[in-house]
């Protein structure tokens, strides 16, 4: 996959492009997976967006044939885009509530001799490493050649000439192995939540997305996106 820096760089910014890339008209489908520990870390304050993850959390967390330090599936949610962002911003934004969900994910990691990890946040050699993986969030495109000419016509556009578009879509169809288009975020684990952005509201690092797919069609997207996210790519960039 190929990596994509928007200069996303202050957590108001990365909380409204999580939000954005879940938006558009073009998703096909989503897979957001959430750890109960960080879910229950941000506790009683998980209202509004966390209100039925936290109740999930806690019953999960709570099951006698769980190992909470494994890599069960069933330690994972299948979230939202407002769960996802609303477990970000409970750790990332600065406040005292920050505070207390980074001093409860500790403590979780402790009880079950879990390490934080010792690696930067956001360093994608040791993505492979990380455990437990707090949050993996990703967005599958519609394929090319599953566009339709007047729902999705601006992305059609963006090749400026149909020619360019039926050939992108003849290379989509034909690759082998066929792979789908794809937008992720980067693996967040403990190192993530717990280190992943200062008391000044800035990221340890800009948030970078991976993608998977053809070039032409993501800029465009992302482009869109950057707009509704209001980040402007040229100051931030």
């Amino acid at each position: 996959m190929q990596a994509i820096d928007l200069g996303v760089g202050r957590v108001d910014a990365a909380l409204r492009l999580v939000r954005a890339l879940g938006a558009h008209r073009y998703n096909a489908g989503r897979t957001h997976l959430v750890h109960a520990a960080a879910i229950a870390a941000v506790g009683d304050d998980a209202g509004g967006a966390l209100a039925e993850a936290l109740a999930w959390s806690r019953a999960t967390l709570a099951l006698t044939d769980l190992d909470a330090a494994s890599r069960d599936e069933r330690l994972w949610r299948r979230s939202t885009e407002a769960e996802v962002a609303a477990v970000l911003d409970a750790f990332w934004t600065p406040s005292t509530r920050a505070d207390a969900a980074r001093a409860a994910l500790t403590k979780f990691l402790a009880e079950h001799e879990l390490p934080v990890g010792d690696h930067a946040p956001f360093d994608e050699s040791a993505e492979d490493g990380v455990h437990p993986l707090v949050i993996d969030a990703g967005w599958e495109l519609v394929p090319l050649g599953e566009l339709d000419p007047e729902r999705h016509k601006g992305a059609i556009a963006a090749f400026g000439d149909d020619l360019f578009f039926d050939a992108a879509v003849f290379e989509e169809e034909t690759a082998i192995p066929r792979e789908p288009c794809l937008l992720e975020l980067p693996a967040i684990g403990a190192v993530e939540l717990l280190r992943g952005a200062r008391d000044d509201g800035a990221l340890a690092e800009p948030l970078v997305l991976w993608m998977q797919g053809n070039e032409t069609y993501v800029d465009y997207l992302l482009r869109g996106v950057c707009r509704a996210a209001k980040i402007d790519l040229e100051e931030d960039a």
